[in-house]
């Protein structure tokens, strides 16, 4: 069953082609669902493209169709920013961006392996093509509201294909990416169902949504996007509120280590001893060592000794941890290292490091300051979604494979972020 999905490549493949080498068509206005509005074909392909980043499409071992889908969007996004009437809008974000990757492009020269650095570079590449290309593509809040709402629609489906498991192996086997990449996905979507909560009349569904969003990383208890989540949270309330913010802030603090301590499946796989308490931690004595890592602290300091000691500053060449777990079993046969932070150090050193968290950065700080200098209500969403979830997927790469699921993880605050730029720039005009 799961050859459907080469199937389901080629025809979301030559619906993307043709709506973005077309003139326009139509859509349904998600201002006005009785309405139709017309999109060029840039835009429409975009609200195709956004839509379905949870779409991973999996296919046998022997053809990465994943790899193959994901370097289909990337030409597919560099053909829409030539061909698009409008320009790219460019922030310092996204110039350190373009140095974070020829930076890659140098790690690849004193790398072991250029073809898995070649295939690194790719992952990062994409939500940088994706912010340029929506920063073009979109002038219009309806076209924005388009893209996240299709994006919705599609995690709300994914959602139910999860826990209806008959779903997923009939019709959609490999169809959506791993529970770690949706769960991760879920923050951005939570963010933005949260922002239509405050910004839009539909109170009670966007509430719901915002709520059943935050659900399935307590139920398949994954710190790493529950933790995202809280920090997400946190920073929309903080660009929302500014100072303002901080009991909002302490409270969600407060209810993060109250669920870490009384959610007993969540305490059960936090520590490694089951008896740890919350008056432990209140008089301090919890330490990281009680912290149950899976075995990830092990493997994390193995790469290090390995690949980051004395090459702290440039790391030891893109791809280099790619390729040792690819090529030798270690740790079980693990394939990656589960934490971007790791890899991005062991590949190319502390610089990669400090330049992506500045990326990150300058475009939250980007983000907060036209939250507060907009008089568009399209803006003023956007720009609270880009920035939360950017700050709430950001935290994930320190124990997960966030780079590797780019598609459906990273590309959506930096999509967000790109239409910010787009809708900002027709402000101005």
């Amino acid at each position: 069953m799961i050859l459907l999905n080469y199937l389901y490549f080629l025809i979301i493949t030559f619906i993307g082609y043709k709506w973005l080498t077309s003139s326009g068509g139509t859509m349904t206005n998600p201002l006005n669902q009785q309405e139709q509005m017309w999109l060029d074909g840039p835009e429409r392909f975009w609200v195709l493209t956004f839509s379905t980043g949870l779409l991973a499409l999996s296919a046998p071992a022997g053809l990465d169709l994943m790899a193959i889908r994901l370097l289909v969007l990337e030409i597919f996004c560099l053909i829409g920013i030539f061909i698009c009437k409008r320009k790219s809008q460019w922030t310092a974000a996204s110039i350190i961006y373009v140095v974070f990757i020829l930076w890659l492009v140098i790690g690849v020269t004193y790398s072991p392996s250029p073809g898995y650095g070649f295939r690194v570079i790719l992952k990062y590449l994409y939500p940088l093509l994706i912010m340029l290309f929506a920063s073009a593509a979109v002038r219009d809040t309806e076209v924005f509201l388009k893209a996240g709402l299709g994006a919705r629609m599609v995690a709300i489906v994914s959602i139910v294909v999860a826990f209806i498991p008959m779903l997923e192996w009939i019709l959609f086997p490999g169809v959506f990416w791993y529970g770690t990449a949706k769960a991760i996905n879920f923050i951005s979507m939570c963010v933005f169902s949260l922002a239509l909560f405050y910004y839009t009349d539909e109170k009670k569904k966007n509430l719901f949504y915002a709520i059943l969003f935050m659900i399935p990383c307590f139920i398949w208890v994954f710190r790493t996007s529950i933790m995202g989540s809280l920090v997400a949270i946190m920073a929309f309330y903080f660009i929302k509120y500014r100072m303002r913010s901080l009991p909002i802030i302490a409270g969600i603090l407060i209810a993060g280590v109250m669920a870490v301590f009384f959610i007993p499946s969540l305490h059960q796989k936090m520590f490694k001893d089951s008896s740890t308490n919350i008056e432990q931690f209140k008089s301090g004595s919890v330490s990281m060592d009680d912290v149950n890592t899976n075995a990830r602290a092990a493997m994390w300091e193995h790469l290090e000794n390995k690949f980051y000691q004395d090459h702290e500053i440039t790391g030891s060449g893109t791809g280099s941890v790619q390729h040792y777990m690819y090529t030798n079993r270690i740790f079980g046969g693990l394939k990656v290292p589960h934490s971007d932070f790791v890899q991005m150090r062991c590949d190319n050193g502390l610089i990669s490091l400090i330049l992506y968290a500045m990326i990150v950065l300058l475009v939250f700080y980007d983000c907060f300051r036209t939250h507060h200098s907009t008089n568009s209500a399209g803006v003023k969403i956007c720009s609270i979604v880009a920035g939360a979830s950017m700050m709430g997927v950001f935290v994930t790469l320190y124990s997960d494979n966030v780079v590797n699921y780019s598609m459906a993880t990273l590309s959506m605050p930096f999509g967000f972020y790109g239409m910010m730029l787009g809708l900002k720039q027709n402000e101005k005009k």
